[in-house]
């Protein structure tokens, strides 16, 4: 068998029953604590007739059905392959018509964070303004992990539960201007708010569907997707009283909205919308450009991007670059591309084509460093010029 069937057969098949994943029922992937993956099905006859506690048929930790989650980066990958399922190896680029262009000279990779057993299954990152230390959001026991430009882990957090400092399920963080991390929690769709302590400060649990996506503006304001009412949000508040000032819609009718990006020069906001899969076809997305004050200034999904990009693209995450540029991390040909500023866009050129898995998250540094979020190898990788 080849290496890369193998690996389809890894991430697509439950390594218990070997029956594949599915989106509902008993075929749906579930996180155990200590981040391997089974079905529905499996965990539920390991746990047995009480239903209490079951072992990890891998690595022999106990844990109870209560504390597995939703494996949501395989999920969006089952997303992706659509009803009419189709190879792994296709839907991320694999087919092995061409080589990938090569990466613009003088960008190359400077640091690799996390990987197995430090990451589990991330889902967002973030860089703080000032201090250039990255957030990371994860499915391990501590959900957010914060490293130093060196790639140093300097503080853990986060862990799920009902306190006011817990989370049950990160889906993506932010950071302030003056350092504050802002967290979605899908596990009881809310926003929460810690100070640079790991100290929770704020939650704001009413008025949400499913927030997912969040970036934090140059006034420390937080714009955020609410994936199922189809919103987007924009909230203020004083972090450090762990006052809300106010959440307002400034967005309705977006169609499953979940990664956003804000640029800090100019006030656009970016988003991605995940459109369904209609019949056998698979499912798309659609890049949405925003001013300012929210007027519709460009849109382009995955059928549109063809024109300018001979492959299939589907967008997992976004960002604006210090010129404004705005930057997404595609899963079908594992690259990150810049599809350019506003008013040119979409234009095309990809900024890193190889070394990357399945890229989820994007953000800068202040130092204009490119950070990449890689949740099939549990990685932060961080890429510079020469």
């Amino acid at each position: 068998m080849a290496a890369e069937d193998e690996a389809e057969l890894s991430l697509l098949e439950c390594r218990v029953c070997f029956e594949p994943y599915g989106p509902d029922g008993q075929r749906r992937p579930l996180n155990l604590p200590c981040g391997h993956v089974l079905c529905r099905g499996c965990v539920g006859a390991l746990a047995g007739a009480e239903r209490q506690r079951l072992e990890c048929p891998f690595c022999r930790r106990l844990c109870g059905p209560a504390e597995t989650s939703e494996c949501r980066p395989l999920l969006q990958l089952l997303e992706l392959l659509g009803p009419a399922g189709g190879g792994l190896a296709s839907a991320l680029g694999r087919s092995g018509g061409g080589a990938a262009a090569a990466a613009p000279a003088g960008l190359g990779l400077r640091l690799c964070l996390g990987g197995w057993g430090s990451l589990v299954n991330p889902t967002g990152v973030a860089a703080c303004p000032g201090s250039g230390r990255l957030a990371v959001a994860h499915d391990g026991k501590k959900r957010i992990h914060v490293f130093g430009p060196s790639g140093f882990c300097l503080r853990r957090f986060g862990e799920r539960g009902d306190a006011s400092n817990d989370i049950k399920y990160a889906l993506d963080v932010t950071v302030t201007s003056d350092g504050h991390v802002v967290v979605t929690d899908g596990g009881d769709c809310s926003v929460k708010a810690f100070d640079s302590e790991g100290r929770g400060v704020l939650a704001v649990r009413e008025g949400f569907c499913l927030p997912w996506g969040l970036d934090a503006t140059a006034k420390s304001e937080v714009i955020l997707t609410d994936s199922e009412a189809g919103a987007l949000y924009r909230l203020a508040a004083d972090f450090q009283r762990g006052e809300l000032k106010k959440c307002q819609m400034i967005r309705s009718r977006l169609v499953s909205p979940r990664a956003v990006a804000v640029c800090r020069s100019s006030g656009a906001v970016v988003v991605v919308e995940h459109l369904k899969a209609r019949g056998a076809s698979k499912g798309s997305t659609r890049v949405t450009i925003f001013s300012a004050e929210m007027d519709l200034i460009g849109q382009m999904d995955s059928f549109g991007l063809n024109l300018v990009f001979p492959s299939r693209i589907y967008a997992t995450a976004v960002a604006f670059d210090r010129e404004g540029r705005v930057i997404v991390t595609d899963v079908c040909s594992q690259a990150v591309i810049c599809l350019g500023k506003p008013e040119e866009f979409p234009s095309f050129n990809p900024l890193i084509s190889h070394g990357l898995s399945y890229p989820v998250g994007l953000t800068y540094t202040a130092n204009n460093s490119l950070v990449v979020l890689d949740s099939g190898d549990h990685s932060v990788k961080v890429y510079s010029s020469a």
